[in-house]
């Protein structure tokens, strides 16, 4: 069991990233964000238990976005992490907050505990937009990432903590407007 902390979006504005979900489907083998049954959001950090205790974690989120409004994010690219399989997913454009946001929580608990991907230097903020890409699909997945020329915008209006699989919401706070 993982626990994870995030900002989400849980409004309408979630349909744009919800609608590339489903375009990026058709290149998985099985859809695989839907299948969460979590809105789009960013991962902060992500800690296997029991390296970090969900009390501690959640506390730190609440520090981390003391005084912290809605956060309206632009995303204008889709790109990919290299791998077996590829990970499609939606580029913000550079947005301090999150920055702010990921150091904060990296600076109080001791980033060793958190899964490499998302320790600082290594973490890239992102909106994952499909995780299990087909390999014969592969090139079809990065020709529609790299064809991507439109701009969204997204209100991230909740920070939570979970635990998964399954996803399991274990404090959560909307940030106000």
């Amino acid at each position: 069991m993982a626990l994870a902390i995030n900002i989400r979006a849980d409004n309408d504005s979630a349909g744009e990233i919800e609608r590339l979900w489903d375009q990026v489907a058709v290149f998985e083998v099985e859809p695989s964000m839907r299948a969460l049954g979590y809105r789009p959001h960013f991962t902060f950090a992500i800690y296997d238990s029991p390296a970090v205790d969900e009390k501690a974690a959640w506390d730190v989120m609440l520090a981390a976005i003391a005084g912290q409004t809605q956060l309206r994010i632009e995303f204008k690219r889709i790109r990919w992490f290299e791998g077996s399989p590829p990970v499609l997913w939606a580029e913000p454009t550079v947005n301090e907050t999150l920055t702010r946001i990921h150091g904060a929580v990296s600076a109080a608990i001791d980033p060793a505990h958190c899964r490499p991907h998302y320790r600082p230097g290594a973490w890239t903020p992102h909106c994952t937009l499909g995780t299990s890409v087909a390999d014969e699909r592969r090139d079809d997945a990065i020709a529609f990432a790299r064809a991507f020329d439109r701009s969204i915008e997204v209100l991230f209006d909740v920070v939570d903590c979970v635990t998964f699989p399954p996803v399991r919401i274990i404090a959560e706070r909307r940030l106000p407007s």
